[in-house]
């Protein structure tokens, strides 16, 4: 290759960084990913999956596994204080509007499901950071904290919304973060005694929303939005204060919020941050490259994080090889041609965010009126197509000459199989 490009690290095994050494691998690169949690990350919270991400892992022949670890979602319940429906949605009419092309998902399962991909193919660093990164003509010397340092032609930092090689090389996080008002916290919880199987409940109040879902094996996920002040921390402070803030959020409140909050009390696995957006005009310097939220993050309240990410890897992975490993053309190429939808993407997230947890009680009442509204077919088609619609084509990129199941035998000479 020009260049010499070969030796990538990435930065990040969540979504995006497996996705793009899965694709790298499918093109003649060596991938390395580094990830700062002791093993795959599992947590999170349900998403919606369709669009973009469905596009690419059809290509790397993940749906039925996807289907078959996903929840066929039947209804979106609203209800009041006393857990009365005000409204209800039923959720096939997505479904349908996409094709059947759309699952909901835990978060955790669909990391799963892309790192199996590369488990054993990829040299994989885990608890384990980048401390420094310096560039010269020829490469980039990457120093860890408890590795010893090693020479990469590239570096991609794949590390989400509080990207570490983002603040090494870009800078502060505040230059490109832009908070929404909002917070958002997750958690998962065994035993909860009201299940309402496939169906996602939901209850409002003005700036406060709180849902519900039932998983497999006796388990319930729980997703919350509050609005709230900035925080200089972004949301980044301990588990002690993050449950004292949804106490404070919610603990006033109806429906089955005391119970919640009791279940959130003995969980171990809460997600709480900051719901925002990064806006970055280069997502590359040099050698070094960001991908997924770490420079395009629509925001966890847009619904589509994590097929973005997948797409992007798709993406810059194919623009690397397209350029024969010229990273300054792949780079601008990656950029130029994936920006623009990212921007429109972005606009619509800013627009939609308010149907989470809006501000007052009519804001909760016409949400709740729209919701019924619809149930109409030709309403619900024209709204999916207009708001959750991917005008971007990925047909000019191919998959690559490897088959869509990365075997033994078909990673390049020279990969470091296994885990560190």
């Amino acid at each position: 290759m020009s260049r010499k490009v070969r030796n990538i690290l990435i930065s990040g095994a969540g979504i995006a960084g497996p996705t793009l050494a899965y694709w790298l691998l499918r093109r003649g690169f060596t991938p390395t990913i580094v990830e700062q949690a002791p093993s795959p990350r599992v947590g999170g919270y349900v998403i919606d999956f369709w669009g973009l991400g469905w596009e690419v892992a059809e290509r790397m022949g993940l749906t039925p596994r996807l289907l078959r670890d996903g929840y066929r979602m039947k209804e979106l319940r609203l209800v009041n204080d006393a857990g009365r429906p005000v409204a209800r949605l039923d959720v096939d009419v997505f479904r349908k509007a996409a094709g059947d092309r759309f699952t909901s998902i835990h978060r955790g399962d669909l990391a799963s499901s892309i790192y199996s991909l590369i488990d054993g193919k990829v040299d994989t660093i885990f608890g384990d950071s980048i401390l420094s990164i310096q560039q010269d003509p020829d490469g980039v010397d990457v120093n860890f904290r408890n590795s010893a340092s090693r020479r990469f032609d590239l570096v991609v930092g794949a590390d989400g919304l509080h990207s570490n090689v983002r603040a090494l090389v870009f800078g502060d996080e505040g230059r490109y973060e832009r908070y929404l008002g909002y917070y958002a916290a997750s958690f998962n919880a065994p035993g909860y005694p009201i299940r309402d199987k496939g169906v996602y409940v939901s209850y409002a109040l003005p700036g406060r929303q709180l849902g519900r879902y039932a998983l497999r094996d006796g388990r319930t996920t729980f997703f919350f939005v509050f609005i709230g002040p900035p925080d200089r921390n972004g949301g980044r402070v301990g588990n002690s204060e993050h449950r004292a803030a949804l106490q404070r959020a919610f603990g006033g409140a109806g429906w089955e919020c005391p119970a919640i909050l009791d279940a959130m009390n003995s969980s171990d696995d809460l997600f709480f941050d900051a719901v925002s957006q990064v806006r970055m005009d280069h997502w590359s310097v040099g050698r070094v490259v960001l991908l997924g939220d770490a420079c395009f993050c629509p925001s966890l309240l847009a619904g589509q994080g994590s097929a973005l990410a997948m797409a992007g890897a798709y993406l810059l992975a194919a623009e690397l090889e397209a350029a024969d490993g010229d990273y300054t053309v792949a780079f601008q190429r990656y950029q130029s041609r994936f920006k623009p939808f990212i921007d429109e993407k972005q606009k619509g997230a800013l627009r939609s965010a308010g149907w989470f947890a809006p501000r007052t009680r009519l804001g909760v009442r016409l949400r709740n009126q729209v919701t019924r509204f619809m149930n109409a077919p030709l309403i619900s088609t024209w709204m999916v197509k207009r708001l959750f619609a991917d005008h971007f084509d990925l047909s000019p990129y191919p998959s690559g000459s490897l088959p869509a199941e990365i075997t033994d035998k078909s990673y390049p000479e020279g990969v470091q199989a296994g885990k560190t």
